[in-house]
């Protein structure tokens, strides 16, 4: 095997995705700790101290105890080069999330051993089996009360239609969790409480151990001893290659806070995730070995560093080596030539300039405006477009505009470049310029970091007027002047930034009337 591909077949590259406050974020934090990129691990419960979560970059995130954008970080661990993509943990940035799960060759789905399978869960499952992504389960919190383990497989089987494999189970819940037991080894992994923010101390025992009621106490040895024959006698086998279809997921019990369960999860993932796998595209299969140089922008953020003002593209390297000041083609800007001099790796908001990346790696690239999110960037002489990264209809919609008619400018700079990333999407009205803007967000959550980020990042004070609209529907029709259509009196025109034209309308009956009242008028709920 080639230096190339050893180093192509290292890498790991996954999502961590949960319902807000499962702990996803602060699993990241622990997988880190283990990896042994930072030594002291921030709570993200403690907001009155001055340790905050490493992956929540944003000031409105060590704020609220909250992650609003993804972060992505690398760190080394078991011959492995791992990168880890944290999602947002709100539902209003789903769509966030959905975009980084196009970036990733597996998901580790966290999950809140009280509460089971809940709501965001279920929507960011969807996408995974959409993609046939690969997808590992750890059932957080068992230092609280919580259910029943085999209520919790149970409920995973039934709700996400997934089959599970427990590769260790747990020993007690609450004030009584022990520590996990691992099915592989037949050992007993029983943990000393720690402070959570070290490596916690673990003891390893064989089930047949004497010494096991000392350890556990001989209720929980006793109720182990029931749970094992339990587990042994029923559910599926551990099939590879039903894991690597999405079909069957690999659960791991613990607790992130506390350290109990991390590090027996991190040595199997590593193990048993894939590699970097192979990309469609509309020209065909793009295999991760290819030694040509492909790759997609799949998210945009400006002033990560409020020093430089800067505007960070991320690509997910799908084949090939990248190498510093390397030449490569912009696909959607007409195969455009340019030199990428400062890429750049990432541990949240702190930046390595790198000499080569390889196939599964996530890079930063300095952005002066020419990307948006889903175009493809390549070696000269290949021209590959990757399948499309879905955008998401907004729901809730503010006309907005600067309260200083002294700063248009930065309200125009600010607010095109939030839209670039993604965050909100910006329509005006025709003939309209861009004193005021209408912004329409998925969740209402976002109004209020738009508003944080253009007071803080751009120095401008906005007023945010709410709108009645709740559906935003394309005019499919080339050609077709809307002013010409019968519309009802609460339906409004508008374009986007790329000149389509728009309508709004406030209930789905409107919608119905349009397309009674105009002939042959085509309506998409998704831009084209």
């Amino acid at each position: 095997m080639s230096d190339f591909v050893k180093e192509i077949s290292r890498r790991r590259t996954f999502a961590i995705i949960s319902h807000p406050d499962a702990g996803k974020t602060t699993l990241t934090e622990k997988l880190l700790l283990y990896g042994g990129a930072i030594a002291l691990a921030g709570s993200v419960k403690g907001k009155k101290t001055d340790r905050h979560a490493v992956s929540d970059w944003m000031e409105i995130e060590k704020q609220r105890g909250i992650s609003v954008t993804s972060s992505v970080m690398q760190f080394e661990y078991g011959g492995c080069c791992v990168n880890i993509l944290d999602t947002p943990g709100h539902q209003d940035f789903s769509e966030d999330t959905y975009r980084t799960l196009m970036a990733v060759d597996s998901a580790v789905m966290v999950i809140d051993a009280a509460k089971g399978v809940e709501n965001q869960t279920r929507k960011l499952f969807k996408v995974c089996v959409m993609r046939h992504i690969p997808i590992f389960t750890f059932i957080n919190k068992l230092d609280r009360d919580s259910k029943n383990p085999f209520d919790l497989l149970s409920e995973i089987e039934d709700e996400l239609g997934i089959s599970t494999y427990p590769m260790n189970f747990p020993i007690g819940d609450g004030v009584d969790f022990k520590g996990v037991y691992d099915r592989e080894t037949k050992h007993i992994l029983s943990y000393e409480q720690g402070d959570g923010q070290h490596e916690a101390k673990a003891v390893e025992a064989d089930i047949n151990d004497p010494s096991l009621d000392a350890l556990i106490g001989e209720r929980l040895r006793l109720q182990l001893r029931d749970d094992i024959e339990l587990l042994e006698g029923a559910g599926d086998d551990l099939d590879m290659d039903k894991v690597r279809s999405g079909k069957l997921s690999p659960v791991f019990f613990g607790s992130a806070l506390n350290n109990f369960g991390v590090e027996p999860f991190l040595k199997n993932f590593i193990m048993m995730s894939p590699a970097p796998l192979p990309r469609e595209t509309a020209e065909g299969i793009v295999e991760p070995t290819d030694p040509a140089f492909t790759a997609f922008v799949f998210k945009i953020q400006a002033n990560m560093n409020k020093a430089h003002r800067d505007r960070l593209t991320f690509l997910r390297i799908c084949s090939g080596k990248f190498e510093r000041d390397m030449e490569v083609c912009h696909v959607q800007g007409g195969m455009k030539k340019m030199r990428l001099s400062q890429p750049q790796q990432m541990m949240a908001d702190s930046r390595e300039v790198i000499e080569e990346a390889y196939a599964g790696d996530i890079i930063g690239v300095f952005d002066p405006g020419i990307f948006s999110i889903g175009d493809t960037v390549c070696s000269p002489g290949k021209s590959v477009m990757f399948e499309g990264i879905p955008t998401f209809a907004p729901e809730h919609f503010a006309r907005i505009r600067h309260k200083d008619t002294m700063k248009r400018k930065q309200f125009v700079k600010g607010a095109t470049q939030i839209a670039q990333e993604g965050a909100i999407q910006i329509f005006r009205e025709p003939d309209s310029g861009m004193e005021e803007v209408i912004v329409g967000v998925v969740g209402m959550l976002q109004f209020d970091v738009f508003e944080h980020r253009m007071r803080t990042e751009y120095n401008v004070e906005i007023i945010n007027e709410g709108l009645p609209y709740q559906y935003i529907r394309w005019i499919a029709n080339d050609g077709l002047d809307p002013k010409t259509l019968n519309l009802s009196s609460d339906t409004k025109i508008v374009k986007d930034f790329k000149d389509n034209y728009l309508l709004l309308f406030t209930s789905e009956w409107n919608i119905r009337w349009a397309l009674e009242k105009n002939e042959g008028l085509r309506l998409e709920e998704f831009n084209r």
